[in-house]
């Protein structure tokens, strides 16, 4: 491992580890609360940090390509790693680009529910990405 790009990745990866988890619970919380006056200023938290873990992703999956030299998936504790990372990658983007989209805030509440199923199955990939790579850097 190149240490600069295994410093590098590190501090990358933690933006849309925290980003995910905490849109899903702002969009939760704002769903529950939608007839309230709150329940759209929490959309409009889970939009930004939505976005913000979606434009994330690109310079985690950059360096960690460029730190395995390109290996998309490997063997041992990396196949692990990116078992959860690819999928956690592609629905991150779908769901930003869903945001950016739809907006902040949207009327249609099955939709957006669909949304937030989807938003916590991305949350639980990034998590298991998450703690596989902490497995990596323990096993070093």
């Amino acid at each position: 491992m190149d240490i600069p790009w295994a410093k590098i990745h590190g501090a990358a990866t933690h933006l849309p580890l925290a980003l995910a988890g905490c849109s899903w619970l702002f969009d939760t919380a704002g769903f529950a609360l939608a007839r309230r006056p709150t329940g759209p200023q929490l959309n409009v938290v889970g939009y930004w940090t939505m976005l913000l873990a979606g434009l994330g992703t690109f310079p985690a999956v950059a360096s960690g390509l460029l730190m395995t030299k390109g290996e998309v998936l490997g063997g041992d504790l990396i196949l692990f790693h990116h078992l959860f990372v690819w999928p956690a990658f592609a629905l991150l983007v779908g769901l930003a680009t869903w945001r950016a989209l739809v907006g902040a805030t949207t009327t249609r509440r099955r939709a957006f529910g669909y949304y937030l199923t989807v938003g916590f199955m991305a949350a639980v990939l990034v998590a298991g990405a998450g703690y596989w790579g902490g497995e990596m850097l323990l096993a070093n």
